[in-house]
C-alpha cells in the first residue's frame, strides 16, 4: 500500500474514533448542562468586561493627567489634542456599565423580560422566568 493511503486510513480511524467519544459524551451530559455552562460562562465574562472597562477608564485618566503634565512642560512636543482625548476616553470607559444599565432601562422597561445570562442585573432588564 501507498504510504499516503496508510496515512488516510489512520486519520480517518482516529477522526471516527474521537467524533463517536464526542457523541457519547454528548449524550451522557444532555444539552441542558452544556446550555447551564455556557450560560454560567456568559456571566464571567459579562462582569470581566465590566471590571476591564473600569480598570481601563482609571489608566486612560492617570495618562491624560501624565500627558496634560507633559504638555504643561513642552508644549510643541506633546499637542493639546492628546490628553483631551484620553480624558473623553477614559471618562466613556468609565461610564459603560451605567450606559448599559440606562440603554437597557430604556429599551425593556423596568418589567421587561429578556432572556440571558444570571447574575447580570447591570445591563436593566430581568431575566425570563425570575
Amino acid at each position: 500500500m501507498n504510504k499516503n493511503v496508510k496515512k488516510s486510513i489512520i486519520l480517518f480511524v482516529g477522526a471516527l474514533a474521537c467524533f463517536s467519544v464526542g457523541t457519547a459524551a454528548f449524550a451522557v451530559s444532555g444539552i441542558g448542562s452544556i446550555a447551564t455552562n455556557v450560560t454560567g460562562n456568559l456571566t464571567a465574562i459579562a462582569k470581566l468586561i465590566t471590571a476591564l472597562a473600569y480598570v481601563m477608564g482609571m489608566a486612560m485618566a492617570v495618562a491624560a493627567v501624565v500627558k496634560f503634565k507633559a504638555h504643561k512642560d513642552n508644549p510643541t512636543q506633546v499637542p493639546i489634542g492628546t490628553p483631551i482625548a484620553l480624558l473623553f476616553v477614559a471618562a466613556a470607559l468609565i461610564f459603560i456599565p451605567n450606559i448599559f444599565k440606562s440603554s437597557g432601562a430604556t429599551l425593556f422597561g423596568a418589567s421587561g423580560q429578556v432572556a440571558g445570562a444570571s447574575g447580570v442585573a447591570s445591563f436593566g432588564a430581568t431575566k425570563a422566568g425570575s
